[in-house]
């Protein structure tokens, strides 16, 4: 696997369709969308940032992400519903290890839509183009400690638990425990 051609790949970012979405690229008309979800505190409870302060904010946000799709540096795909087009999250690769071949994937989901399946329908597509389209080898997840509902999201996907990062990460004033789940290429592929 190349960053060269990671990042060509990332630079006009495809979108995945599955039977309910449509993973797409951001775009600033997102900011209502993104800002009912990225504004509360449930949802950044368990992640690195903090809720947005205002819309504005997230008008920010949005341009930025834009400006790195431009150069290949972004790599996550806003989640919208098929059916009305709005948009209800992301899920994408937070990074890449090029040299052995694996990626870590993350998601966020608006609350008013879980426990329907559609963050594990939209993780398997992301899952299943690193493997086809990227051409990696392993794909992992990272979840903190407490927020099981983001294991189960891996499990059903395919991804098997790997342990606990004691005091992984410091968050939100705190050493946070991380979970690690993982899937690698023959898991899926190769029985």
């Amino acid at each position: 696997m190349k960053r060269d051609r990671v990042l060509k790949i990332f630079r006009n970012i495809p979108e995945i369709k599955t039977e309910r979405l449509l993973l797409r690229r951001f775009s600033v008309s997102d900011h209502n969308d993104m800002y009912e979800y990225a504004s509360n505190d449930e949802v950044t409870r368990y992640l690195l940032w903090e809720p947005h302060e205002n819309v504005r904010y997230t008008i920010r946000y949005i341009k930025y992400v834009i400006a790195k799709y431009r150069t290949g540096e972004f790599y996550d795909w806003a989640i919208t519903l098929r059916e009305s087009g709005k948009m209800i999250g992301t899920c994408g690769f937070t990074s890449f290890d090029f040299s052995n071949k694996s990626g870590e994937v993350g998601y966020v989901i608006n609350p008013a839509y879980r426990g329907r399946g559609i963050a594990p329908e939209a993780l398997r597509a992301v899952i299943r183009f690193g493997f086809e389209v990227l051409g990696l080898e392993r794909i992992e997840a990272k979840y903190m400690v407490g927020n099981e509902s983001s294991r189960r999201v891996m499990e059903k996907c395919g991804m098997s638990f790997e342990g606990i990062k004691r005091s992984g990460v410091f968050s939100k004033g705190m050493m946070r425990d991380i979970g690690v789940c993982a899937v690698l290429y023959g898991d899926l592929y190769e029985s």
